[in-house]
């Protein structure tokens, strides 16, 4: 796994660990289901990624119930957010590089929304519409380029990929504007916007 996807990864965990402590089966399932992106990078990256965590002091592991050797049934581990891990995850939630407006982190940074700060929040969305707006130009000149030497299926997928991106864009338009009219000031507390805190969207 990549450094970026890996760190999208550990940004996830903490911030479904902030909310409550978790099995690993319900982690894994939260992460399947809040943040559909996670489908790439498989269940095996999960547990390796927990591993990490608990060596760097970000999360805890407690056992739930005793084992129960006649059964068969081990101890379930429940994992924690430390205070560490808090300290590490609002740093997370701080950064506005382009990693946090990219297609591997954008819909898990949104996800988290209602953690981060309303000038954070702004600056991430912004960058994401530049970032799709560029891509958007991209496109066009790709079509116009290819137009007369593709077939009937390949300039359908061309308009596809097109309409996307234009939605994706007009819904951006329609959050920035929300925010701005939220009246919200950097430096705001997080979690007063209706749009965040478990929205979760694919990258």
């Amino acid at each position: 796994m990549s450094s970026q996807r890996s760190g999208v990864l550990e940004l996830a965990v903490l911030g479904i660990l902030h909310e409550t402590p978790m099995h690993g089966y319900e982690l894994r399932k939260r992460l399947s289901s809040l943040l559909g992106a996670f489908r790439a990078f498989g269940y095996g990256s999960l547990y390796p990624a927990l591993k990490d965590l608990l060596a760097r002091g970000l999360i805890a592991e407690d056992v739930s119930g005793p084992a129960k050797p006649l059964t068969g049934k081990r101890s379930r581990i429940v994992y924690r957010l430390t205070a560490d891990g808090k300290e590490r995850l609002q740093g997370l939630l701080a950064q506005t590089g382009p990693a946090a407006w990219e297609d591997d982190g954008f819909g898990v940074r949104f996800a988290f929304f209602g953690l981060t700060q309303a000038d954070i929040r702004m600056r991430i969305l912004e960058g994401r519409r530049s970032r799709l707006e560029e891509r958007l130009e991209t496109f066009r000149a790709a079509a116009t380029r290819t137009r007369e030497r593709v077939d009937s299926y390949t300039l359908e997928l061309q308009r596809h990929g097109l309409e996307s991106v234009e939605r994706e864009v007009r819904w951006l338009n329609e959050l920035i504007a929300s925010e701005r009219q939220s009246g919200s000031t950097p430096g705001d507390d997080a979690g007063n916007h209706p749009e965040g805190g478990g929205a979760g969207v694919a990258g």
